[in-house]
């Protein structure tokens, strides 16, 4: 079913937005889940709640891109749940490693406004690079994605998208010091 039928079946209230967005997006989105949690139940609790959110926010919201807006629920609803598990205890995940990484480059600001303008920053410098390189980057710190699955999308070895990537941090880092963050 078109994304756009399962839409008007939200606003229409019709349970069956539900069914066809799970046989649609839930394999999708537990893996964006499970890339952040390292946990397949807690995968699916983090879909299962997108899945009630995207409920609760059709209507009032009508996103013109259901993939995009279903995951950036499942990846908000996963990175709270990771938060919450670290509170507890220390565990390994994509998304622990994938923040390593770019916490070499940056760190988080100490308000809502700082980590506001350095997302602006990232993106005027997202802009500048290949789309080949924006992809990776995009797939590795957003998706939390593994190098070997960036490297099968992509079509190139491991190897290359590791240097791909060290070289777009390299990049980002000398971009944010020109734009007077202090690294």
């Amino acid at each position: 079913m078109q994304d756009e039928m399962i839409v008007e079946l939200f606003w229409r209230r019709d349970e069956t937005a539900l069914r066809e967005t799970e046989n649609k997006y839930k394999s999708y989105l537990g893996k964006v889940a499970y890339n952040i949690l390292a946990d397949i139940e807690d995968a699916r609790e983090a879909v299962n709640e997108a899945l009630l959110r995207a409920w609760n926010s059709i209507p009032p919201q009508r996103p013109s891109a259901l993939r995009a807006y279903l995951s950036k629920l499942t990846r908000e609803l996963a990175i709270d749940a990771y938060r919450a598990k670290h509170r507890k205890k220390r565990i390994s995940s994509e998304l622990t490693v994938s923040l390593e990484e770019l916490g070499e480059v940056a760190s988080g600001g100490d308000s809502e406004l700082d980590l506001r303008f350095l997302g602006e920053t990232i993106e005027r410098y997202l802009n500048t690079l290949s789309e080949e390189a924006r992809t990776a980057f995009v797939q590795r710190y957003y998706f939390s994605d593994t190098l070997r699955e960036i490297a099968a999308r992509q079509n190139v070895s491991e190897s290359k998208v590791k240097s791909m990537l060290f070289r777009t941090r390299a990049g980002l880092r000398e971009f944010l010091i020109k734009e007077g963050y202090d690294i």
